[in-house]
């Protein structure tokens, strides 16, 4: 909201929601494509294209989730230092600390879940963590909104820099909506897959989508522009709901990582033939090393580069934009060519190469503001 303001982003947040559920339903549909029910976008992707492709689109799935995972990282360190600063007015910690805690607890929870499946129960407390969140923000934002002057709305920045934090913003409206693993998210569905996965994609971009709008919209409305990009960095009110609210970022933070780093601990697990028993001394010492060490490597990146909001727009275009919105017209496209009318192929060819576009100028526009944010604050930083 910030770099688009009132229009641009309450303008931009629906578009954004329309345009990723077309292209989410684009990718439900074949799921069963050719007979096959394909579990991973890259299994899809290399049905239709072949090895190469199949290479190409775990890459950039690989890219997505690891800046995903990064971005978790940032927030549940922001998350940690925010409590810490609750309770001492001292300047013995800093944000690179707390990302170095966050980053260990992650990987003890890595450790100890085996696989997507064996979440079970944490996806319970993810709910009512979010749903702590989500209240207590929306709360305090609109108290403090009630007794606030009046608020800076206008886009800060030169005409320049507008531009390009502008094209910034939809990387980072597209990355909110999209995960770019669809299939492995939704690979234990039950019969009619097709069916099911439209329903569950209806309403994840109905009511699914109102707590966002609801915690952005009174944010940017309590704040304007001077808004934190982290929101309870921003609110006031009593220390102990403050904490809890940050807890539960915190511990949500921890647990939904997990859920994006899986497809990368499966892929590790069936490269080295891990099978049986999670505590078996092999099974559990081949996780303490080899997700205990991409959780480092993913540790050290968020504390030396901790812009949430800059990794957002680099995230959104250089994975986001081509994993949901290119290769998904695309391989309808292909999957349909002998179904579809001259208007459709045009009509997705249009969406391919404008989203191509985008993809290319979203990055120019993320790697700028990241090179700026570096300047300004240095890494290791404390935000």
């Amino acid at each position: 909201m910030v770099p688009l303001g009132w229009i641009g982003g309450v303008v931009g947040l629906i578009l954004a929601t329309l345009i990723s559920l077309y292209a989410n339903s684009l990718i439900a549909m074949l799921h069963e494509f050719g007979g096959t029910r394909h579990i991973r976008y890259r299994d899809l992707a290399g049905f239709i294209y072949g090895k190469k492709i199949y290479s190409l689109t775990w890459t950039l799935q690989y890219v997505n989730l690891f800046m995903i995972n990064t971005g978790y990282i940032i927030l549940a360190g922001s998350a940690l230092k925010a409590v810490y600063v609750l309770f001492r007015d001292d300047d013995h910690m800093k944000l690179p600390h707390f990302i170095a805690i966050a980053g260990l607890v992650c990987a003890m929870f890595a450790i100890c879940i085996p696989h997507l499946s064996a979440l079970g129960i944490w996806l319970g407390f993810s709910t009512i963590l979010s749903l702590t969140y989500i209240v207590i923000s929306l709360v305090l934002s609109l108290k403090d909104g009630i007794k606030s002057p009046a608020r800076d709305y206008s886009i800060p920045g030169t005409s320049t820099s507008k531009i390009f934090t502008t094209i910034g913003a939809s990387a980072n409206l597209v990355f909110a909506y999209n995960t770019g693993m669809l299939p492995e998210i939704q690979a234990t569905i039950r019969q009619p897959v097709v069916k099911n996965m439209k329903k569950a994609l209806y309403f994840q971009f109905t009511a699914g989508v109102l707590p966002l709008y609801l915690v952005t919209f009174a944010g940017y409305w309590a704040y304007g522009s001077s808004t934190e990009t982290y929101l309870l960095n921003s609110v006031n009110g009593p220390i102990w709901v403050k904490a809890l609210a940050n807890i539960a970022a915190f511990l949500q933070s921890v647990i939904a990582l997990h859920i994006f780093a899986s497809p990368m601990y499966e892929y590790l697990d069936t490269k080295h033939g891990i099978k049986g028993s999670a505590l078996a001394f092999k099974n559990l010492s081949f996780r303490v090393l080899v997700r205990g060490g991409y959780m480092a490597l993913n540790t050290f990146v968020s504390a030396l580069l901790p812009f949430l909001g800059d990794f957002m727009s680099l995230t959104g275009a250089i994975s986001t934009f081509p994993l949901t919105f290119i290769l998904a017209h695309h391989m309808y496209l292909m999957a349909n060519k002998n179904k579809l009318k001259s208007t459709q192929k045009l009509w997705h060819w249009l969406n391919i190469w404008f989203f191509a576009v985008m993809s290319v100028a979203a990055t120019i526009a993320a790697l700028r503001l990241i090179a700026l944010d570096s300047k300004t604050y240095h890494v290791f930083a404390d935000l």
